[in-house]
């Protein structure tokens, strides 16, 4: 019930003014699902959670998901990053005189120190956990420390003590209700009575603790009751029943990665084939078991946690307060340009994401409809697609200035076979050319290649900018595209690219002005003409890309010259292999397709039905990941902003986790043209497609 309210909470915050709830919406799904043993989940919850709170300066909020993290990394064997998690968190906590949370950091680190064998310094957390959470006025959390204190009272054989303090513990979970806890308190009651030899009483505390944890899905708890049963039912020489708890908290350490409890198992496995002196189980056994305890409690990890706890004494009681204000000095000095092109390049991505989708469904719904329009239909249908491509340019201008001015852009080289991309592109611009009366001539050589390696969406933003300009400033005469070879070698052609228009003209001083950023001249000819500014200052951005750049030719009131000259490599026998490619039949094939926005998901369940493609539709990345458990697909198409889990992690957890899909090729759906930067996570992709989807492309690809 607690994911699913958090999972609703989440889906309800996807406006950005809302990131402080679903920071703390992921937060919790965190520790959620940390509680259930779903570790993996867990931590690319907190990671999204501490991303949106550093986002947000929420020194706090940072602090709860480290402690979320430090309970993920030292219940699955990094006690190291546990202890620098806590004592993160206790900084923050310290400084913010949060009781209630320097007792929970406190009782964590006590853990840690019993586990290591360091009781002197468990004791003293537990009782500083006990100190706060009273300053806390928390009762809970007073008793979480009392059970921990119990079991090291237990281990010094001071039994009256141990059981007050547990008594006192079971007493104050009953009253608060605290169901979870009150598990955690009976099962070290039954540990006492275990050491009384008091086994019935034990057996009893132990079975209703299990009970517990299985409702509750408490994983950790559960390992820790099914270990001391194992060991209860080996003393009493119920050896069958010894063994059958031993597998039990095997197979969940063994999923869920509990190394603290799979040792102790895995020693009592050792000492149950050493009693039935069964010498070759028990040499086996003894050496899996040593071999966990040497990669566990290594001397290094347990030098750092010393060395980490004497940072925590100087930084929390001596100079936390100066360290604090030092640190934000330097946090202010030094990283205004970081945050400033953090937040830009967070505009980039939320302005793609935003604006990209619903022109996904417009240009996709136009595409669909024009193959079976009749003719008093099509000219409307080809206006639309002009229009929404025309708004698409503008957009991919605007993305595309602040891509390229963050250094963040790159050629992504392709095979295209030019002549027919040429004709096809220069075809999208007969309508508006027509409306104002210009005539359009191309001319391109008939020596070239029939494919080259292109980046035929930047040569498209090139071309189409330049091509835009000359309509928007040519009022009669003609525009040509000229494309010729200057220069040939067996894998190379130098081909000059030229756009010739007979418009207004640019004056001699403004030359170097019209390649400025949100340039846009102002003289009596050029007068309110529509456009960001952008078009030419990302033309010659792109075209230096391709390590050339734009020659401009202009006479005042008789017309413009724009050339720019690209070293293209040449495609050898591709024409045979996509003859081969676009003939394979799609007919058959399953597909997962992972797509939160209603009307997007639909357009693509019937564009690849219309293939004859069986499509399985999920709307996050943790239902993506669940479903490639279940069963095998030829693709994977992967949207990237989705909630609940995105489409990064769902493919990283596709890659990594077990399934039945390590090896489908995933492909990314996405309208954030930043996607593809992201170095954590884009290897996980097969490739990136964007929307507005180019369905031939999307088609090619699945073929492919």
């Amino acid at each position: 019930m607690s994911i699913e309210l958090a999972t609703n909470a989440l889906l309800l915050c996807n406006n950005s003014k809302y990131n402080d709830l679903k920071a703390k919406a992921y937060s919790r799904l965190s520790l959620y699902f940390m509680i259930i043993g779903r570790y993996d989940e867990s931590y690319n919850l907190s990671q999204k959670s501490i991303h949106l709170y550093e986002n947000l300066n929420d020194e706090i909020g940072i602090a709860i998901v480290k402690y979320n993290l430090a309970g993920f990394y030292y219940k699955t064997n990094d006690f190291q990053m546990g202890v620098v998690n806590l004592i993160d968190s206790l900084i923050i906590f310290k400084k913010h005189n949060d009781y209630h949370n320097i007792s929970k950091c406190e009782k964590s680190l006590g853990s840690i120190y019993d586990f290591t064998g360091d009781e002197q310094k468990a004791i003293q957390s537990f009782k500083n956990a006990i100190k706060a959470a009273k300053k806390a006025s928390d009762l809970n959390l007073e008793s979480n420390a009392r059970n921990n204190l119990a079991g090291i009272y237990l281990r010094n054989s001071n039994i009256e003590l141990a059981f007050e303090t547990i008594r006192v513990s079971i007493a104050t979970k009953i009253e608060t209700k605290d169901t979870r806890g009150l598990a955690f308190a009976i099962y070290g009651r039954a540990k006492i009575y275990y050491a009384q030899k008091e086994y019935e009483k034990a057996e009893s505390d132990f079975f209703e603790a299990i009970a517990i944890h299985l409702k509750m899905g408490e994983k950790f708890g559960l390992a820790m009751a099914y270990n001391k049963l194992a060991k209860l039912y080996f003393e009493i020489e119920r050896i069958k029943e010894a063994k059958k708890y031993i597998k039990l908290g095997l197979e969940i350490c063994n999923f869920y990665n509990i190394s603290l409890i799979r040792i102790k198992l895995l020693y009592l496995n050792y000492s149950i084939h050493k009693y039935k002196n069964n010498i070759k189980k028990t040499l086996h056994f003894l050496e899996i078991y040593l071999l966990e305890k040497e990669a566990i409690l290594n001397s290094q990890n347990i030098k750092l946690i010393e060395n980490y706890d004497l940072l925590v004494r100087m930084q929390t009681m001596q100079k936390e307060s100066e360290f604090q204000q030092e640190k934000t000095k330097l946090i202010n000095k030094n990283n205004k340009t970081e945050q400033a092109a953090r937040v830009r390049q967070e505009f980039l991505s939320t302005m793609s994401h935003e604006i990209r989708t619903p022109l996904n469904a417009v240009t996709t719904i136009a595409t669909l409809l024009s193959e079976k329009s009749n003719n008093e239909d099509a000219e409307l249908i080809d206006s639309l697609k002009f229009s929404s491509n025309h708004l698409m340019q503008i957009i991919n201008d605007i993305l595309d200035f602040t891509k390229l001015d963050l250094g963040k852009m790159s050629l992504d080289l392709q095979p295209t076979k030019l002549r027919f991309y040429l004709d096809n592109f220069w075809n999208t611009y007969k309508i508006q050319a027509k409306d104002k009366k210009i005539n359009l001539i191309v001319e391109i050589d008939p020596n070239l290649s029939h494919e080259y390696f292109i980046d035929q969406t930047k040569l498209t933003q090139i071309l189409g900018n330049l091509l835009n300009n000359a309509i928007k400033f040519t009022d009669e005469g003609t525009i040509n595209l000229d494309v010729k070879i200057t220069k040939q070698s067996d894998d190379f052609d130098s081909i000059l690219f030229k756009v010739i228009d007979t418009g207004v003209g640019i004056e001699k001083e403004n030359l170097e002005l019209i390649f400025e950023s949100f340039s846009q001249l102002k003289n009596g000819i050029t007068r309110k003409k529509d456009g960001a500014g952008l078009g030419l200052s990302i033309s010659k951005k792109l075209v230096e890309l391709y390590d050339s750049t734009i020659i401009i030719e202009s006479v005042f009131g008789n017309g413009s010259c724009f050339s720019f000259e690209l070293n293209l490599k040449k495609c050898q026998n591709k024409q045979q292999i996509n003859e081969v490619v676009s003939s394979k039949n799609l007919n058959g094939i399953k597909v997962l397709l992972a797509e939160d926005n209603a009307i997007n998901a639909m357009i693509a369940i019937k564009l690849l039905s219309k293939w004859g493609i069986i499509t399985d539709h999920v709307i996050n990345g943790i239902l993506a990941t669940e479903k490639s458990q279940e069963k095998k697909y030829n693709f994977i198409l992967m949207d990237i902003h989705m909630p609940v889990l995105d489409g990064f992690e769902a493919a990283k957890n596709i890659r990594t986790l077990k399934n039945l899909n390590t090896e489908t090729p995933i492909y990314a759906l996405t309208a954030d043209i930043s996607a593809k930067d992201n170095t954590q996570y884009n290897f996980y992709f097969t490739d990136f497609l964007l929307k507005p989807l180019e369905i031939e492309k999307l088609k090619l690809a699945l073929n492919s």
